[in-house]
């Protein structure tokens, strides 16, 4: 479990609760900081889309997780961002006050920033999007292999 969340409450982009326990299980966690009004976060988000999609596809159980952090404006404007540009990951729910801890635990000064973690919440990177954009599907290898954690992954 990734204690990072543990006892918060996770939204899906149905808007159905997810229990963060079940949910980030044996999964690396990218810390997706974002927000609709960023326009760097709107280029960079389809591409974190297709990243994902890929990823989920090549492996089943998929063994990465993405939990958005909305530095959005509103509750509305976090929800038409996260159901017109995301993928199908998690998200904190925007009235969680957490996401302060959480940008500060992780140093995050300016969007979008992709922290990947262990199921403990260390830090394997915090260069998440630069990796992916750089070396695409081939850097999460070097995440999985970081977060010590028991591997179905094919690619």
């Amino acid at each position: 479990m990734v204690e990072v969340f543990s006892g918060r409450t996770l939204l899906n982009k149905d808007g159905d609760f997810v229990d963060p326990e079940e949910a980030l299980r044996n999964k690396v966690v990218g810390i997706y900081f974002s927000a609709g009004w960023c326009l760097p976060c709107q280029d960079f988000t389809p591409v974190l889309c297709d990243f994902y999609t890929e990823l989920v596809d090549e492996s089943d159980p998929a063994q990465f997780e993405i939990v958005f952090v909305s530095s959005d404006k509103s509750p509305d404007d976090m929800v038409e961002y996260y159901h017109d540009m995301h993928g199908d990951w998690l998200a904190l729910p925007w009235t969680d006050e957490y996401k302060h801890e959480l940008k500060q635990r992780y140093n995050v000064t300016a969007v979008p920033r992709l922290v990947i973690v262990k199921e403990n919440g260390d830090v394997i990177t915090d260069k998440g999007r630069k990796q992916i954009r750089e070396r695409g599907l081939a850097c999460f290898r070097s995440w999985l292999d970081a977060a010590e954690i028991f591997q179905n992954f094919k690619g």
